[in-house]
């Protein structure tokens, strides 16, 4: 059935994203993408998880082409609604981007313009990848929730600094040089943590600084935790940091940039579908910059689930 929206874009706008480039640049945006003839609707978010019930109603009602004007957060919602709704099968729905987000690190790792008009002739351009995703089953209190994400998923120290940076994000003062100040400010205070983890069949124990669990490589402002990740080989990838000094944090900072974590004596890495992680206190979660729950969590990968849009080098 047919519904006279094949061509129609829907345009998810988080006009907060970015220290409010969302909304300061929108009308250069909207601009942009009229003098490319590209018909669209576009709906400004008004709270979190808002972008979910919109990608969720719209593309029930026929819309198929999804542009997000925002950040990392706002496409995570996105991608949660494009999940939720019933109508398509999800990798037929495309997704492009346009980035206006402090840390942009999906769209890092797809090669999309931070310039506004080569993001529009990206998205024109309709170089689709269709990617993995992955669904995580976590806790609030005692409630269990659920999370698709595209990117990475941090537990233990990694969602204490992404928690803090969210709330000098609501401040004003995001960016990635609010991220590494988190993780000076969130040393001074954590614990590591007894962690049980379960990759497909094998089993780990040990006491974890860290975790990382995703499909692509980047993640605070263009950290590299997955170095080798790739997206659309139907695994995730996964960095363990064991029981690390909190000095050799610091003087390895550089190794998050530079791709060389994984060669660090106290780090571990895998690949594996699903993943279970118990621990003794519980340990927190992040996914894709936005602070859940916390465990125990069950992970599990979906395999060519998502259709993005992307550069032309990615």
């Amino acid at each position: 059935m047919t519904t006279g929206r094949e061509n129609e874009y829907l345009v998810i706008v988080n006009p907060n994203a970015g220290k409010r480039k969302g909304e300061k640049d929108w009308d250069k945006i909207s601009s942009i993408l009229r003098k490319a003839g590209i018909t669209f609707k576009a709906i400004f978010t008004r709270a979190p998880r808002h972008a979910i019930e919109i990608t969720e109603s719209h593309i029930e009602s026929g819309f198929k082409k999804l542009i997000v004007v925002g950040g990392d957060g706002t496409m995570n919602e996105v991608v949660n609604g494009i999940f939720t709704q019933t109508r398509y099968p999800t990798n037929e729905i495309s997704l492009g981007m346009i980035t206006v987000g402090t840390g942009n690190d999906w769209g890092r790792m797809f090669n999309i313009p931070k310039d506004y008009s080569e993001a529009v002739s990206t998205i024109i351009l309709n170089n689709s990848f269709i990617q993995d995703a992955g669904v995580v089953r976590y806790y609030h209190g005692k409630v269990e929730n659920s999370r698709y994400f595209v990117n990475i998923a941090g537990i233990g120290f990694d969602a204490l600094v992404v928690s803090k940076t969210n709330k000098m994000k609501e401040s004003g003062r995001g960016g990635p040089l609010a991220y590494l100040k988190s993780i000076i400010i969130s040393l001074l205070k954590y614990r590591y943590t007894e962690t049980r983890i379960r990759i497909d069949n094998n089993e780990i124990n040990n006491n974890v600084f860290n975790i990382s669990i995703g499909i692509c490589k980047f993640n605070g402002g263009g950290m590299m935790q997955l170095p080798d990740a790739v997206a659309d080989d139907g695994l995730f990838d996964i960095t363990v940091i064991n029981k690390i000094k909190k000095h050799d944090v610091i003087l390895n900072l550089k190794r998050l940039y530079n791709g060389t974590i994984n060669r660090h004596p106290m780090v571990e890495t895998y690949r594996g579908k699903s993943v279970v992680i118990d621990s003794d206190p519980l340990i927190h979660l992040e996914t894709d910059g936005e602070s859940l729950g916390h465990s125990p969590f069950i992970f599990n990968i979906i395999p060519g689930s998502i259709r993005v849009l992307v550069g032309k080098s990615a």
